[in-house]
């Protein structure tokens, strides 16, 4: 009798290892997939983040003279005011 209660005990533990395993492996593989989906993504963004640079490094050239012609515009319309309001 106690040979039978040791051997289905076995089995009883046996079987809970397995069902561990293999929600170990369900866990691992979902985390795979999930790094495989966030791999591709970030490489899409890389992707974008460069063509925008690409776009972007064109307007760095004129950025200097837009800022100077904001401030002589600033100027101009300081003077303007002053000259209307008599100060």
């Amino acid at each position: 009798m106690l040979i039978g209660a040791d051997t289905s005990s076995w089995y009883i533990g046996l079987s809970l290892g397995v069902i561990v395993v293999a929600v170990a492996v369900i866990i691992v593989v979902t985390i795979l997939v999930l790094a495989s989906r966030i791999d591709e993504q970030a490489r899409t963004a890389v992707g974008a983040v460069d063509k925008v640079r690409a776009q972007t490094d064109e307007l760095n050239g004129g950025i200097g003279q837009i800022n100077d012609s904001g401030v002589r515009i600033l100027h101009a319309a300081r003077a303007i005011r002053k000259a209307a309001v008599g100060h």
